[in-house]
């Protein structure tokens, strides 16, 4: 790889200032970035001899997707060829099947069959979204002349990944131009922003169009095949419903329709022991979302209610059901939208998780919750930390005195 260090170093002094190129430098910084580590160092203080980067970080998370993604595109195709084998019949109208007939058998044993079925659904709503999204955030970098954030990578991937398989495509452009530019760039960028940008731009598509993101109906990508989510069950007939169709072991596994990176519960915990053992992402987080948790479910188990049958869904399937793993693992530990100090960080976890079940108990509009307790708690964020500041000036003001 010299040669292309070398081709790099030679063509870089035509992106310094002055020259002509000089507007193009945040993509020729993007692509030596990619390649290569960056020699840049810390010109003045404080100074943290530490190896970590913004890109050693964003590329850490990305990875931890991986497990959950693969998973996710096997059980999507599981899920399909499953439903086409019960209705007896195949509906090739859909142009997906132009890639998908390449090879596959739809044989729902064959795990090359399931995974590639999947994997035709995810990857072009992935592209679309990846090359939309970076787009926003060159075109932002050129603008104000800095370099293009590694941040807009894990955007675009946490994004794809809580999209319908069925998604139309020309959404997911609108949804990810919403997140990249309205919840990020308009605040001045990575570090500024104050909302999640891939949880902003997919609750801007529930709202926008809800007939194809409220997820009402399981996301299968087979036309004419429909039936309740888990939660959705839940709402109507309660736990023991959700008993009849799916054990807490499937939905834990992830053998159960959904978005891509949503499913299955185990390998979103793979990806979560990466990011704590990296410290990537803060534990007291996720332990204030997991208490936050349990203590409101058992409230509502203790309280009962004879005409809401959610009221009586346990601690433990709350954890395995809907976009709850996901959000917990990729979303609510997100450093720049959620709170900075280490108390405020417990504060911030219970909201969510005390959030996330009143709106999945309470609202029958919307079961799921995951999603708007998150942002919720992006919108107190800021406040919790400066109440926790300033408690901690009082208590070091009084020990000095």
């Amino acid at each position: 790889m010299k040669w292309l260090l070398d081709l790099l170093l030679k063509i870089k002094p035509n992106f310094e200032e002055g020259q002509k190129l000089h507007w193009l430098y945040p993509l020729y910084e993007a692509t030596e970035t990619i390649l290569f580590s960056s020699d840049e160092k810390t010109k003045s203080a404080p100074h943290i001899r530490d190896s970590i980067d913004l890109q050693k970080v964003m590329v850490v998370v990305w990875m931890a997707t991986f497990p959950a993604m693969f998973y996710g595109m096997y059980n999507l195709g599981f899920q399909s060829l499953s439903a086409f084998e019960q209705l007896g019949t195949i509906n090739k109208d859909d142009w997906h099947f132009i890639f998908i007939d390449l090879l596959c058998n739809y044989d729902p044993k064959s795990i090359l069959d399931c995974i590639w079925f999947g994997a035709c659904y995810f990857i072009p709503i992935y592209l679309v979204t990846f090359i939309v999204g970076i787009a926003w955030e060159v075109v932002f970098a050129i603008v104000r002349g800095h370099e293009i954030n590694e941040g807009a990578v894990v955007t675009t991937v946490l994004f794809a990944l809580c999209c319908p398989p069925d998604a139309p495509l020309w959404q997911v452009a609108v949804g990810i131009s919403f997140g990249i530019v309205v919840a990020k760039e308009i605040f001045g960028g990575t570090g500024k922003n104050f909302l999640n940008p891939a949880l902003a731009g997919r609750a801007f598509l529930y709202f926008a169009y809800p007939v194809h993101w409220s997820g009402d109906s399981v996301w299968v990508a087979v036309d004419g095949y429909s039936s309740p989510t888990i939660l959705g069950i839940g709402a109507q007939e309660g736990l023991e419903g959700i008993q009849m169709q799916y054990s807490w072991l499937d939905s834990f596994i992830g053998n159960i329709p959904g978005s891509i990176g949503e499913t299955s519960t185990l390998f979103i915990l793979l990806g979560l022991v990466v990011l704590l053992y990296t410290r990537v992402a803060s534990w007291r987080i996720i332990a204030g979302v997991l208490l936050g948790t349990l203590l409101t479910s058992l409230l509502f188990n203790l309280t009962g209610s004879d005409t809401n049958p959610m009221f009586s869904l346990p601690f433990h399937w709350h954890l395995v059901i809907g976009g709850f793993a996901f959000g917990l693992t990729f979303m609510a530990v997100e450093p720049v939208s959620g709170s900075h100090t280490n108390l405020g960080r417990w504060y911030y976890g219970i909201l969510i998780g005390i959030m996330v079940v009143l709106i999945r108990v309470v609202n029958p509009a919307y079961p799921e919750g995951m999603m708007l307790a998150i942002l919720f708690a992006n919108l107190f964020a800021p406040l919790i930390d400066h109440f926790v500041q300033e408690r901690n000036i009082k208590q070091r003001l009084r020990r000095a005195s």
